[in-house]
């Protein structure tokens, strides 16, 4: 696997990570006390913090493509193996 192949299933795995961590640990304003301004959507978060979710996603992802990267050496799991798949031999 070259160097533009893991960068790029990499990257691809962090922004999806970043998109399933964005809800967690987040508030309303209706849940920390705080005043609406006026316009603010009710659902809007008070609390968000982007380098908490990009250090999480980063975390997240590094385990995920971690595991990829090891069935992808070892074979745990071909295309073979799942159901449904048409064997070749």
């Amino acid at each position: 696997m070259n160097w533009y192949a893991i960068f790029a299933i990499y990257f691809l795995i962090w922004v999806v990570s970043a998109f399933i961590l964005l809800p967690f640990g987040i508030r309303t304003p209706d849940e920390t006390g705080e005043v609406l301004v006026k316009g603010q959507a009710d659902s809007a978060p008070s609390n968000f913090r982007p380098g908490r979710v990009a250090f999480r996603a980063t975390i997240m992802s590094a385990i995920i493509f971690g595991l990829y990267y090891a069935n992808y050496v070892q074979g745990w799991v071909t295309l073979e193996m799942l159901p449904g798949y048409p064997r070749t031999h």
